[in-house]
């Protein structure tokens, strides 16, 4: 490891960790800046259910006390960042005793199959069309389809999930209405649970994926467009060389990077995205866990969820700008 590179990583990591701990600090200020308190909203649904809750107040206190919210602000703070380095969220104020930990455990895998599985084939269909929009040998039929799918992107993820919804499950039954996976099957590694959660998890992704390929193609195109001005696209088509080949070796290749920087981004982006498009199906990710958490004003849920979603957004970031050189060799860490 050159010492170029040790300095920089030494950065990176700093900016990393700044990062994360700006984001944690805001994560912890905005939920307080709402009026109200949690306790008191958990005992005012429970008495608009059952229409009285004796010894309501000596109930929020005792809460209170419980959760440390009386204590002050920046002995709650301190004692939040203390936790957060072990990645001790505390336990769910809706669902108490349940700590947030175990509701992040059961809700993160299934946002993070259906997140990296829409976002990665958003990425590939958006900068393929993108460069197809722009390639010179791309039949004419074909550049006036694709700007018409891009039609789907001023749609909001609600709207499209809403009309997925309708069309493919209500109407022509081909799809579940609800649910990650159907009740009667058994969780597991076998071919049932399997096309279950395929089958539950396709128009969820398809809302997802409709939304946002268009922003994808139109990045790319621009790329596109700048890249065939360069010299060397010039001389790889006075040197004769295939079509296809220049397309992949001079014109992609250099389009690509910032898309790459944009895909990392987008980890984190699309979860907020998924919110609503996860509790329209009733999918059990972490769209719905942080909607449920909002509604209730569940402040460790909240921070919980949001943390683990920017430690994912900014790891990928870092890790992304870690691989650059190997993407580009023309990209060094480190030189002037």
């Amino acid at each position: 490891m050159s010492k170029q590179f040790r300095n920089y990583l030494v950065r990176r990591l700093l900016v990393f960790v700044l990062t994360i701990w700006v984001a944690a600090t805001l994560i912890w200020m905005i939920p307080r800046l709402a009026p109200g308190d949690p306790i008191s909203a958990m005992v005012g649904r429970m008495t608009q259910s059952a229409g009285y809750v004796e010894n309501a107040d000596a109930i929020i206190e005792g809460w209170k006390v419980r959760f440390g919210l009386n204590d002050a602000w920046y002995v709650q703070y301190v004692r939040y960042l203390g936790n957060l380095v072990t990645l001790d969220f505390g336990y769910s104020l809706a669902y108490f005793p349940t700590t947030v930990g175990q509701l992040i455990n059961q809700a993160l895998p299934w946002t993070m199959g259906l997140l990296l599985l829409a976002v990665t084939i958003t990425f590939v269909i958006g900068n393929l069309l993108g460069a197809l929009m722009v390639w010179s040998h791309t039949p004419r039929a074909f550049k006036i389809l694709i700007p018409l799918t891009m039609i789907f992107t001023s749609i909001p993820s609600i709207l499209a999930a809403l009309f997925l919804l309708y069309v493919f499950a209500f109407l022509l039954n081909w799809f579940p209405m609800r649910g990650a996976f159907a009740l009667d099957v058994t969780p597991g590694w076998n071919w049932g649970f399997v096309a279950s959660v395929i089958e539950h998890g396709t128009l969820p992704a398809l809302a997802i994926i409709l939304v946002s390929f268009g922003y994808w193609a139109l990045g790319m195109r621009g790329m596109m467009i700048t890249v065939e001005g360069e010299d060397y696209m010039h001389l790889a088509r006075a040197k004769g060389l295939k079509p296809f080949y220049v397309l992949y070796r001079y014109m992609l290749r250099n389009a690509i990077l910032p898309q790459v920087t944009a895909f990392a981004l987008a980890l984190g982006t699309l979860v907020s995205g998924q919110i609503l498009v996860e509790y329209i199906f009733g999918y059990q990710g972490m769209g719905t866990l942080i909607y449920d958490a909002i509604v209730t004003r569940d402040f460790a849920v909240i921070q919980g969820t949001s943390f683990i979603i920017i430690v994912m957004t900014s790891f990928a970031v870092l890790l992304i700008d870690l691989l650059y050189p190997f993407i580009d060799p023309r990209i060094s860490h480190g030189s002037s």
